[in-house]
């Protein structure tokens, strides 16, 4: 099944974040450009105008609030910056990869 096909899960904490071999082997089921900073998912989009910037970041607004899993967004003129990670693991899980692969889908 695929990573987008996939429904994150309420997460209360007492999940372990995944391991260095486990966010390796996630990263590469997503689209290019999502890197690790700081023991978090990143990725910058980048748009044609303001517009552009916020019709996405609120695609991604109503994605995160349907899946329940809400990430760090910086908008600016022409681009916006997801981030992402699990608060209550402490680091990354499946929920950040499984966002992730479903703002991919938006592009």
């Amino acid at each position: 099944m695929k990573l987008a096909d996939k429904k994150c899960v309420p997460c209360e904490g007492g999940i372990p974040p995944f391991s260095k071999q486990q966010v390796k082997k996630y990263l590469r089921k997503l689209n290019r450009g999502w890197k690790i900073v700081d023991n978090k998912l990143d990725k910058e989009f980048k748009f044609k105008n303001f517009v552009e910037s916020m019709g996405f970041a609120n695609q991604v607004a109503l994605i995160a609030q349907a899946e329940d899993h809400h990430p760090e967004m910086e908008i600016s003129y022409k681009k916006v910056e997801i981030e992402l990670w699990t608060h209550a693991a402490g680091g990354l899980t499946e929920n950040d990869f499984i966002l992730a692969a479903k703002i991919d889908e938006l592009q």
